[in-house]
Parts: C-alpha cells; sequence; structure tokens
C-alpha cells in the first residue's frame, strides 16, 4: 500500500510542480459503508503548489484527476483534493 501511495505521490510531482504533497488513506474510516469495496482505496490528497493555485479550483482538480486516470479506474474508490 505504501508503494502505491508513494507511486500517486511520484506522478503528481512528475506531472506537475509542486512543492509538498501529503497523501492520506482515509480507506479504513469508510469499511461497512454501503458503497465500500474491499481493495479500493478513501484518498485524501493536500497539494502545495504555486501551479494549481494558479488555476481556477475546477481547471487545477480535473488537472490532477487527468494525471491519475488510471489509477482512479482501477484503484481509488474516492478522492478528496486540497490545493493549497
Amino acid at each position: 500500500m505504501k508503494s502505491f501511495i508513494k507511486g500517486i505521490e511520484n506522478k503528481i510531482k512528475n506531472a506537475i510542480e509542486v512543492s509538498k504533497i501529503e497523501i492520506i488513506d482515509n480507506s479504513s474510516k469508510h469499511k461497512g459503508h454501503k458503497s465500500f469495496q474491499e481493495g479500493k482505496l478513501h484518498l485524501k490528497i493536500i497539494i502545495y503548489s504555486e501551479y494549481l493555485k494558479s488555476l481556477n479550483r475546477v481547471d487545477a482538480q480535473k488537472k490532477v484527476m487527468k494525471i491519475l486516470e488510471e489509477e482512479l479506474k482501477e484503484n481509488i474508490h474516492a478522492l478528496e483534493l486540497k490545493i493549497n
């Protein structure tokens, strides 16, 4: 799991200029929920990026979602993005 999360961090860092990324796995908080899927993650990603801050919120989020397109199809059930 740690390697998957590190891979997400590296993928974002390689695609856009960031000063810091925090990735929090909140999957355990969602066990028992009706839509919970074993093996799929609930992640919160906090990205510190002047580049993303220069975009409007929707465009910045779309940019990150595009970078993580494959992971969202395969491994991520829910993604909370915060851009600072």
